[in-house]
């Protein structure tokens, strides 16, 4: 049990979910967050499995009383990731609710009972597009009225605010993903943005060592696990998903002068076909194993070149060699393989990608656990904060709450 400190700043989790941004600010800190609220149980069960020193608040952050929830300790760092559900353009032309875009609000609450040195509030892109609806949509002409107004409230109560849109790939996350930030602060200090650790491989900065190259998809990816042929399933896979494959394959394999080749330093595979054997039968080796015997019979070892299948938005695949595309709350990634012998396409493998490797695409730690069914664990995953976020914006806005080391520290 955490010992009640009245001289130490506390931080403060609301929307807290799974834990991304509470592992992000204990990665910078070294500390578990004092206090987390969310009102979904499966998710503070995941937040208490990971921080157990935490006070959990199981209900609607509405419902919370900031004064005694913090019981007359001060708030250094309160955190708010509101529901993003209803401001993004993924949302499309669905009805959107008004009590859920308005949940942005219950940071105004916290600033008025217990004025949080700083606050730091992480969104869609579109959040600044907050304005009133009618009649479940929203009202074009007055697009931007409401966000106005939220940053005039915070302003109104001795804050300084400034917010901008930051790619988790720029500080070693291994995912594009784009989200907004605000940061609001009343403490008369000067608001900082981190600045990026990791870049295109292409650029100057990297080249000249300034940075280090983005991260790659195929860094989390589990080698060892297999990905069935598509050719030999019990469903055959829908026209839509043999399009996105053949498409791929086009592009990252066929069409390119630098596929992605699984190569021999991951716990991978390449094909031999030396041995007896039917005639549509391959068998993986193992490069943890000594090569199969190399006979005088020609080239009888086949290469596996891999890519993602991906299943939204307006492309259908990606590289490897890159950083993962954004992560949503369903099954969205398939880890495809294509064998390749003398030229020739042999087989094809797909499976989708497992929480684990998403997870680890999202920036957590290796030793973060995320109990529960797949599907479960996906939404969790899809709904985080990328712990690379937080972790960087506190160290860059509180520098006096960070320490040299964390247990949920990663090589980044």
């Amino acid at each position: 049990m955490k010992q009640l400190s009245l001289f130490r700043e506390i931080i403060v989790d609301n929307f807290a979910g799974g834990g991304g941004a509470s592992t992000g600010i204990e990665m910078a800190t070294g500390m578990s967050v004092d206090i987390a609220i969310n009102h979904d149980p499966a998710a503070i069960e995941m937040h208490k499995l990971n921080h157990p020193d935490t006070e959990h608040y199981c209900e609607s952050v509405w419902d919370v009383d900031p004064k005694e929830a913090c019981k007359g300790r001060k708030v250094g760092l309160a955190w708010f990731s509101p529901d993003c559900t209803h401001h993004s353009k993924a949302k499309g032309g669905t009805p959107v609710k008004q009590e859920i875009r308005g949940l942005a609000w219950i940071a105004v609450k916290w600033a008025l009972a217990v004025k949080p040195r700083v606050i730091m509030l992480e969104n869609v892109e579109e959040f600044k597009d907050w304005g009133p609806i009618e009649n479940g949509n929203p009202i074009k002409e007055l697009k931007g009225k409401t966000f106005q107004s939220f940053v005039k409230a915070l302003e109104s109560l001795g804050y300084e605010v400034d917010f901008r849109e930051l790619h988790a790939c720029d500080y070693g996350a291994p995912t594009i993903r784009k989200r907004f930030f605000m940061i609001a602060r009343c403490d008369g200090k000067t608001i900082k943005w981190p600045e990026p650790t990791h870049g295109d491989p292409q650029s100057p900065a990297v080249q000249l060592g300034r940075l280090k190259p983005w991260r790659t998809t195929s860094e989390i990816i589990d080698w060892s696990i297999g990905a069935p042929s598509i050719f030999e399933r019990k469903t055959p896979l829908v026209p839509n998903t043999l399009n996105r494959i053949e498409k791929g394959l086009f592009k990252f394999v066929i069409n390119t002068d630098n596929p992605y080749m699984v190569s021999e330093d991951i716990a991978a595979y390449l094909i031999s076909y030396y041995t007896e054997r039917t005639e549509n039968e391959v068998r993986g080796l193992s490069l943890n194993s000594p090569l199969h015997t190399i006979t005088a019979g020609g080239n009888r070892f086949a290469v596996v070149y891999a890519f993602m299948t991906k299943y939204y938005g307006q492309s259908t695949a990606q590289g490897l060699n890159e950083p993962l595309h954004t992560i949503t709350t369903k099954d969205r990634f398939a880890l495809t393989t294509c064998i390749v012998r003398n030229q020739q396409i042999i087989d094809i493998g797909l499976r989708m990608m497992q929480p684990h490797e998403l997870f680890a695409a999202q920036g957590f730690p290796n030793n973060y656990h995320h109990p529960g069914k797949k599907a479960e664990q996906i939404k969790r995953v899809g709904n985080s904060v990328p712990p690379p976020f937080a972790d960087a914006l506190v160290r860059a806005n509180l520098p006096e709450l960070c320490a040299s080391s964390s247990r949920y520290a990663v090589n980044i």
